[in-house]
């Protein structure tokens, strides 16, 4: 059973830069699409950046620009510059479509406040 486990969230002022991490205990990055998702207070799940087996990103529009996912054999990275408050939620790592080979992990908090 493959667990993801995601980390490098905190607290950042307005136009500040975190990155976060996504660790998994087996090998999936290489083998599946795998995406970084939101839960913003309110709102429903979101889907902020895909990275596709071959290489290819793709970002939601309210990130792009801003964010920038990556991967290397064992570790998934997102890379949030320029952070506004609205990016505060808990950020999870999973496959793209979600939870279809993983379970959810616990996430990781990023708040954006001055």
């Amino acid at each position: 059973q493959v667990q993801l486990v995601e980390s490098g969230g905190g607290l950042v002022q307005p136009g500040g830069s975190l990155k976060l991490s996504c660790a998994a205990s087996g090998t999936i990055f290489s083998r599946f699409a795998m995406g970084w998702y939101r839960d913003c207070p309110g709102k429903l799940r979101e889907l902020v950046a895909t990275i596709f087996s071959g290489g290819t990103t793709t970002y939601a529009d309210s990130v792009k620009g801003r964010f920038t996912i990556s991967r290397d054999k064992d570790t998934m990275y997102l890379q949030m510059n320029n952070l506004a408050p609205e990016d505060s939620a808990v950020y999870y790592c999973n496959t793209v479509p979600a939870a279809t080979i993983v379970d959810w992990g616990q996430g990781t908090q990023v708040t954006v406040a001055s």
